[in-house]
């Protein structure tokens, strides 16, 4: 499968990120709280970090291994944050992630939980694995409900990039159930 650029869901619409990408992200980077769960390599400023991120994403496009995209609010044609699928390496496991971030004045929305959810069913209707996880650190209580509103378990602590992380995840029969049981609040 050729990893999709443009995914839409009700109020949300993704592209690739650019080097353009790159004030709005430092700026993101530069918020304390909105950052303080990502790794933050000393002395690097988050218009440095804002730039590597953008680099390895449009690295990550080329070589097919997925990426973050932006993600855009329909109705305004805000950048909110970021969303999307990621080979990732855990334990000395290949794993696939769906990653999410979104801007501060967006949290609490639901978008995150919406774009999650469009790129957990992406990987899964295109077979891409068997199961799906989350990387989040294990202070990250927002992100960890995602985890949850997106179907996901707590699997297991771990260390991550130097970092204390919960791996959350999805396996594709437990997919099923939940996109055959309608009334489920997962879906």
């Amino acid at each position: 499968m050729i990893y999709p650029l443009r995914l839409e869901t009700a109020r949300l619409w993704t592209r690739p990120v650019t080097m353009e990408d790159q004030q709005p992200w430092a700026a993101f980077l530069a918020h304390p709280e909105a950052s303080r769960y990502l790794p933050n390599p000393e002395g690097y400023s988050p218009q440095l970090r804002a730039q590597l991120w953008m680099e390895r994403q449009l690295g990550r496009y080329a070589d097919q291994s997925y990426g973050v995209l932006a993600l855009i609010h329909k109705e305004t044609g805000a950048f909110i944050g970021q969303c999307g699928l990621i080979t990732q390496t855990v334990d000395d496991l290949a794993e696939l992630e769906v990653g999410y971030h979104i801007f501060p004045q967006y949290w609490r929305q639901g978008y995150a939980s919406e774009a999650a959810k469009a790129f957990r069913d992406l990987a899964f209707e295109n077979g891409l694995r068997d199961s799906i996880i989350s990387i989040i650190d294990r202070h990250n209580i927002g992100s960890q409900a995602v985890a949850r509103n997106n179907g996901m378990q707590l699997e297991k602590a771990t260390q991550f990039r130097d970092l204390d992380v919960f791996v959350f995840r999805i396996w594709h029969d437990q997919w099923l159930q939940l996109k055959n049981n309608p009334a489920s609040s997962s879906v």
